[in-house]
């Protein structure tokens, strides 16, 4: 009997152990996923406030280049001679028939607007092409300069100012010395070249310009207005 009673007793103390052994894994196991979640949310907050710091830091330095760049546009088709005054500083917006609005820089020199530049958009082989351009209170194109495009490189990036002269073809050009329906390139019937092997990129800058003109000839008593 007393032979049974510490066999029982045996085998308490060995489930005993056994419930020991395994409580302890499982408490090490949600103090180390407890310990790995404190430790994320510690670097995610010290990250956080790093890029928020960083962002604050560097948000005027942007700014300030971004002005730059655009300005430096701006200069590249409205001539400084043409204007006094800061083309940063007097903006306005129309809207297109599209719906979109355009942003129009303005110079002036003696109280009224002398030249206006604006940005349009053509669509070549490969996408958008971003084209800005400078009119004056005629309606002659003074500059055109493409500021972004995906063309093939060696082809359509012609249109490009830094790889070909071809965007000064536009210089000079209105409504007034050619006819509406010559603005396409030669192999469409109008007057400005094409590039062999490459005629899709002209045809959507030239159509963009074009386009261009159309804004300023339906919105020219807006844009030329100086209010007193």
């Amino acid at each position: 009997m007393s032979e049974e009673i510490e066999k029982k007793e045996n085998e308490a103390v060995e489930e005993k152990k056994e419930d020991v052994v395994e409580d302890q894994p499982k408490s090490s196991f949600r103090e180390k996923i407890t310990y790995q979640a404190i430790l994320l949310g510690v670097f995610a907050l010290a990250a956080s406030t790093l890029l928020a710091t960083s962002n604050e830091s560097t948000k005027d330095a942007i700014a300030e280049r971004m002005k730059e760049d655009l300005l430096a546009s701006l200069e590249q088709v409205v001539p400084a001679s043409s204007h006094t005054n800061d083309l940063l500083k007097d903006v306005i917006t129309l809207p297109r028939e599209d719906g979109s609005e355009t942003t129009i820089y303005r110079g002036k020199k003696d109280g009224e607007v002398t030249a206006l530049a604006y940005g349009v958009v053509g669509y070549g082989y490969a996408g958008a092409i971003s084209v800005i351009m400078g009119v004056d209170k005629n309606g002659e194109i003074l500059g055109v300069r493409v500021l972004s495009h995906a063309e093939t490189p060696g082809l359509g990036d012609k249109v490009e100012k830094a790889k070909s002269n071809w965007v000064e073809s536009f210089v000079g050009k209105s409504f007034a010395n050619l006819a509406p329906d010559k603005w396409k390139v030669k192999k469409d019937g109008g007057v400005f070249d094409q590039f062999s092997g490459a005629t899709i990129t002209p045809r959507a800058v030239v159509t963009a310009v074009k386009k261009g003109m159309d804004f300023f000839k339906t919105n020219k008593d807006k844009l030329l207005e100086v209010k007193q």
